[in-house]
């Protein structure tokens, strides 16, 4: 009784003064988003700043029971009449209606009321657009708790989330991605979409994850987060990723309208990305979308498509081309590393040394060009000697990069093992060496291209 006198006295000397934002910042929920200017109490200020107060009080004490105390039940009824009579006063009404409302809709049994209460539900996320704005934001969020609450009521949940993404774009939440794919997939096995909006819908989130992913590299917290997102949607989108689904998908629409950039952009990158480079659509949708809008990407694309074809010459061109045209270094990097794999099955293991060598300039912790230099140094090395001895020195110095490469990057430390196990087996015997007027331990200067200093060291 006394907690509440004092609510009646502060709201009666509330009528009389300037009328303020009820609570601060600190007061709200953690997701909840400051107002500004001067709250609106409608035409009975006094009665509204009082239910205003008395509600607030029994949130306050249910959330500080971790709401588990019966304290909500008080709140509800000023809660309602705030929300009905002044519904722009503060924006907390909206914010703490959604948790009452979501903890009511929880205890219910009965399904009639239950139902009741999520109409509810979305009735606030709707005001609450009306008076405050940010549609995208709290679409996303209505669409998401419709999903859960009324899962057959997936086509309206489709439109809803739908439409937040394109007002949110790269700043979608990604519960909201997740529940438009899997509303999406309940429209298409009800017939009442086709399996291509799918391929749409999974290349649409996967440049906001992409984007999210760069965005939080340096934060592991949210990183982890949007990992975790894209193995979700990866694993919904598993079973219409099979390249069979995705060309039957596409050709059709490939030949109807061969010149539509915008469609062999989504062909090239989609069958990229499921590895069905192997088809003819791609070969082709690639080869034409270089005609038309050649681009560093396209050039990447059509570089990896001649490298499957085993037209080195060919793969080498479009590759030189990707690697003037990217601006980003990681793509850069990327497209340098494959042309480094095409010169070493030309043999021409100088110029793929020097496209590694760009590509560690980029990122000096790549273990895989210097696994690439040690296994041109091995390829070599017969080649670069004419002795017993000389045959065999290339194998110190490919060792020397398998080390290295180990050294600096742990996710190719078993393969580097592999190879430093299999080459210490050809270095010259303790006998050859001595022979040359060498011993174990001295420096070595390995000819022919390879040019590079290295340590004597033998095989037994």
């Amino acid at each position: 009784m006394k907690n509440l006198f004092g609510i009646l006295v502060l709201a009666m000397m509330w009528s009389v003064v300037p009328v303020l934002p009820v609570f601060s910042q600190n007061e709200t929920d953690d997701e909840s988003e400051e107002e500004g200017g001067v709250s609106k109490y409608g035409d009975d200020s006094a009665t509204c700043v009082m239910n205003i107060s008395l509600y607030y009080e029994f949130y306050k004490q249910w959330k500080q029971s971790d709401y588990k105390n019966n304290a909500v039940r008080d709140a509800i009824a000023p809660w309602r009449w705030v929300f009905l009579n002044c519904p722009e006063s503060t924006q907390n009404i909206y914010i703490h209606g959604l948790t009452i409302t979501e903890h009511r809709i929880q205890n219910e049994t009965d399904k009639d009321r239950r139902e009741r209460l999520i109409d509810t539900l979305l009735m606030v996320y709707d005001r609450r657009i009306q008076y405050y704005g940010k549609e995208g934001y709290n679409l996303g969020r209505k669409g998401v708790d419709l999903y859960k609450l009324r899962p057959n009521a997936y086509e309206e949940t489709y439109h809803i989330l739908g439409k937040s993404i394109e007002l949110q774009g790269n700043k979608s939440e990604g519960p909201v991605l997740i529940y438009y794919f899997r509303a999406a997939e309940k429209m298409v096995k009800a017939e009442k979409l086709d399996k291509m909006v799918l391929v749409d819908i999974y290349d649409q989130v996967s440049q906001i994850i992409d984007f999210n992913l760069k965005k939080y590299a340096g934060d592991n917290r949210k990183l982890v987060n949007w990992e975790n997102i894209k193995g979700n949607i990866e694993l919904s989108f598993e079973p219409y990723a099979t390249c069979e689904d995705l060309i039957s998908i596409y050709a059709g629409k490939f030949e109807s309208n061969p010149e539509d950039i915008d469609l062999l952009k989504k062909i090239t990158k989609i069958l990229d990305k499921k590895k069905c480079t192997d088809s003819d659509l791609f070969f082709s949708a690639t080869e034409k979308l270089h005609k038309l809008e050649p681009t560093a990407n396209s050039a990447y694309l059509m570089g990896k498509m001649y490298i499957k074809k085993e037209n080195y010459a060919r793969a080498a061109t479009y590759l030189q081309e990707a690697t003037l045209l990217f601006e980003d270094d990681n793509d850069r990097a990327d497209a340098h590393f494959l042309l480094a794999n095409v010169y070493y099955q030309q043999h021409n293991y100088s110029a793929a040394r020097n496209q590694c060598y760009e590509v560690l300039k980029v990122r000096p912790e790549d273990g895989s060009a210097f696994i690439l230099i040690g296994d041109m140094y091995a390829a070599s090395a017969k080649d670069c000697g004419d002795n017993e001895l000389t045959e065999r020195v290339a194998y110190w110095a490919a060792v020397d990069k398998y080390i290295k490469a180990r050294s600096v990057d742990p996710t190719v430390a078993e393969v580097a093992n592999t190879k430093i196990n299999t080459f210490s087996q050809y270095f010259p015997a303790t006998e050859t060496i001595f022979f040359h007027d060498l011993k174990k331990g001295d420096p070595y200067k390995v000819e022919c291209w390879i040019n590079e200093m290295t340590t004597v060291r033998s095989s037994d």
